[in-house]
């Protein structure tokens, strides 16, 4: 599991290393949650294969957002990875909207899961260059394991959109309940300009968020699926989260909750 332990401070301006917060704390959100929701496949996917290799994903999700969080209280100097993860409460987090739909069936799942990390990989193509070089280097490792992500939901949307009948149906189906929000995985932070500025982030979220749609839109039309439409209320692409992520966040801090003076 990646870790961001004997991290420092930036020396970047104040401005920059609140664009930091923003930054880490979205990208560690979006992999928490994303992490979370695909573990409730455990033991119940369609195939044993798949209920192994959707526990391995969403176990590397957890790894992901454990030490992006790990490097958020670093820079913040305020609480920990724990305390991060499980402490807040709901309006507090700032995942892509995306993240926010139900588990919802095997269609739903990669469908979310497609998006999600053509988009992720997107994102983190953009900041392997930081100029902070513990965000490059952390982001280097994650680069490495998601790649294999890419690669087992690139082999499902081909599967799922070449079967026809329920498979296909299913999958446009939720393609379509997905494509609202489809782009908030570059929804604009409040410091991206101190962020440009510092060159932690070598290019704006927008224009990382036409690459992709630049990106995806071969495959989609190569199988036959619906284009993406434009993205609802962009600027509130990580806030306003609804009622499916309220009840999951019941389900990950339950434990945690149940004795808050518990030292974990």
């Amino acid at each position: 599991m990646s870790t961001a332990t004997g991290l420092t401070a930036p020396t970047h301006p104040a401005p920059a290393v609140d664009g930091l917060d923003e930054l880490l704390r979205s990208m560690a959100d979006d992999e928490f949650v994303i992490g979370f929701s695909d573990s409730e496949w455990t033991g119940i996917a369609p195939q044993l294969e798949e209920d192994i290799a959707m526990s391995s994903l969403a176990q590397d999700e957890l790894g992901h957002a454990q030490a992006l969080f790990q490097m958020l209280a670093t820079v913040t100097g305020t609480g920990d990875a724990d305390s991060l993860a499980y402490d807040r409460e709901p309006a507090d987090y700032r995942h892509a909207r995306l993240l926010d739909h139900g588990r919802g069936d095997w269609a739903m799942t990669i469908a979310r899961r497609y998006l999600y990390e053509t988009a992720d990989s997107v994102r983190l193509a953009a900041l392997m260059s930081a100029s902070w070089s513990p965000l490059a280097e952390l982001v280097g490792k994650l680069v490495r394991e998601e790649r294999y992500h890419l690669m087992h939901v690139d082999l499902w949307l081909d599967r799922l959109a070449t079967t026809n009948g329920e498979p296909r149906d299913r999958l446009i189906s939720a393609l379509e309940t997905l494509g609202p929000d489809c782009g908030t995985v570059f929804t604009p932070l409040p410091g991206e300009p101190a962020l440009l500025e510092a060159r932690i982030l070598r290019r704006p979220m927008a224009e990382l968020e036409r690459d992709w749609r630049a990106g995806v839109a071969p495959t989609l039309e190569r199988l036959g699926l619906p284009a993406l439409p434009a993205t609802r209320d962009p600027t509130r692409g990580r806030t306003d989260h609804g009622e499916p992520f309220t009840w999951l966040h019941g389900e990950f801090t339950a434990v945690r909750r149940s004795d808050p003076g518990a030292t974990w």
